[in-house]
């Protein structure tokens, strides 16, 4: 028997076996993070990401969508289509005038057209005109990368500037969910986007890494190296990493900011905000915990709580 093992034809099979093996369970590893990348961060056709409403969506996500619908048709006598070319994408959105003198621009999250952004609107009509976008690679906007707000933190600031162009509008808010509170971030801290007054988000995520993980994590999906693989594609099509984020910066923020935070989400954990919130460098800021609510799905359990929550914070800020 040690003749056999000691063999080296013996040794040279084994070797090979394993190098195999290894050699598969790394290009496994490489295929499926690829795969995970373009479902999360890509939009492999015009049909990803359109205005159309998923079929699979959940209940409560048919809801909020009805509701926000509602909400367009009831105010569609105020709406004007939009149109603007950001680093050389077209990107189109809507814009709500109600006369006022403040804009609210909703900064919806990954996967959704400015339809989603609908149901945002309502707590602010009163006192703001709005305006919801299509963000690049969504609705009808060209582009085929989210960016997780990087790239989309400067069409943000385009947007701004148009506005106060074409509407001589000089007072914004941002009211940021997931990801569009990473942009909204950006478009303020390294933009320097002029004219923005304050910002509100929604299960807004420290480092989008930590995100991705927590998903990867509910799904039963691996972690180890996988997420670090999903960074490389990501690096690889964007030049961005998953690992910055607002909490690198959040500190340099000088305009009010209110947290919206369930905590029930299990994407952006409550122990991101409380960390985000600590870090912030803005001398007006406020962080509202919810006890119902799914990421990014915070106001459709709690509507009243919420809107309120919304305007106490504007009441106390200079527009």
């Amino acid at each position: 028997m040690l003749d056999i093992i000691t063999h080296p034809v013996f040794i040279w099979t084994v070797c090979i076996l394993l190098f195999s093996g290894l050699f598969m369970m790394v290009l496994t590893y490489i295929v499926a993070s690829y795969m995970v990348y373009t479902k999360t961060l890509s939009r492999v056709s015009k049909d990803v990401w359109s205005r159309d409403i998923p079929s699979s969506l959940e209940p409560q996500s048919v809801q909020m969508y009805e509701i926000g619908l509602k909400w367009s048709s009831d105010n569609i006598s105020f709406k004007k289509d939009v149109h603007i070319v950001s680093e050389g994408l077209n990107l189109y959105g809507e814009y709500y005038d109600f006369g006022k003198k403040t804009c609210v621009i909703i900064l919806s999250g990954r996967t959704e057209s400015l339809k989603y952004g609908y149901f945002f609107a309502a707590p602010y009509a009163s006192r703001c005109n709005v305006l919801v976008l299509d963000p690049r690679g969504h609705g009808l906007s060209d582009g085929k990368y989210n960016t997780i707000g990087f790239e989309e933190s400067k069409d943000i600031t385009n947007w701004v500037k148009f506005m106060h162009d074409e509407y001589n509008l000089d007072s914004f808010i941002f009211h940021g969910i997931c990801i569009g509170a990473a942009g909204g971030i950006y478009s303020i801290i390294q933009r320097k986007c002029p004219y923005v007054k304050a910002i509100i988000t929604e299960g807004m995520f420290p480092r989008f890494y930590e995100s991705m993980k927590n998903n990867l994590i509910e799904k039963k999906k691996p972690v180890f190296i996988f997420i670090d693989l999903i960074d490389f594609w990501m690096k690889h099509y964007t030049k961005h990493s998953m690992k910055f984020g607002p909490l690198d910066i959040i500190d340099k923020l000088d305009v009010p900011l209110l947290m919206l935070h369930s905590k029930k989400d299990l994407y952006s954990r409550p122990e991101f905000a409380e960390k985000l919130y600590e870090k912030a460098g803005s001398t007006i800021k406020e962080l509202v915990w919810f006890d119902t609510g799914k990421h990014s799905m915070v106001r459709i359990n709690n509507i009243e709580k919420y809107d309120k929550s919304i305007n106490d914070f504007l009441d106390r800020i200079d527009l």
